[in-house]
């Protein structure tokens, strides 16, 4: 298997502070996240501003949309974004819009089954309909309350599904490389990057760790 991509999320809402952690951490990871919250306050703009300077970087902007799916995500595939996120709760309508959207600007959907509750179900659905990535998500309060992601990373991976999988939800160093064993194709790295005392550190130690594995 191929080594896996690591995802950086960005999650600040300061639109400089964002762009210098992406230049901090570039050398280390394979994308970049715009994360719900720094996408919601900052916009597009942040979208083309990243493109611009990182051409080489895959860009995925976490819009978690819930409705009017290719309405939506089009004009930040348009500004330049690779992949942008659509909720598996929002329904098969929704979802098959962002891909539709994504395919008719040469980029990937990747559908988040945060909150599905037949998660093999809308996995195996969307996958039908053409989305390239499924991504495994346990969430800051989910994750708060003790749930992991990686009991549904198997569920996943054992339908074999024509997808990459991505997982997300509280990975750090010292459970990377168990990620990286179970087959997950994308890594998710949020808290564990950009909360350290050096983001440029802490990311090179994880990539050196998925490297490793």
């Amino acid at each position: 298997m191929a080594t896996p991509l690591i995802q950086m999320a960005i999650d600040a809402l300061d639109f400089d502070a964002s762009v210098a952690l992406a230049e901090e951490v570039a050398d280390y990871v394979d994308i970049f996240e715009i994360g719900t919250p720094c996408i919601k306050h900052n916009g597009v703009a942040l979208v083309e501003e990243l493109r611009s300077r990182f051409p080489e970087k895959l860009l995925l902007v976490d819009l978690k949309t819930m409705d009017a799916g290719e309405y939506e995500a089009t004009p930040f595939y348009a500004a330049g974004a690779d992949i942008c996120t659509v909720l598996g709760v929002s329904g098969l309508a929704t979802c098959s819009g962002v891909i539709k959207a994504a395919k008719a600007h040469g980029g990937e959907a990747q559908i988040d089954l945060i909150n599905v509750e037949d998660k093999a179900g809308c996995a195996t659905a969307t996958a039908e309909a053409g989305a390239q990535i499924i991504g495994i998500h346990t969430g800051l309060d989910a994750q708060a309350a003790g749930e992991t992601p990686f009991n549904d990373l198997s569920e996943i991976l054992a339908l074999d599904l024509p997808v990459r999988i991505s997982i997300a939800g509280g990975i750090n160093h010292s459970t990377v490389q168990d990620v990286v064993r179970a087959g997950a194709n994308i890594i998710v790295v949020g808290a564990a990057i950009y909360g350290a005392a050096s983001p440029a550190d802490s990311a090179r130690e994880i990539r050196e760790l998925v490297d490793a594995a």
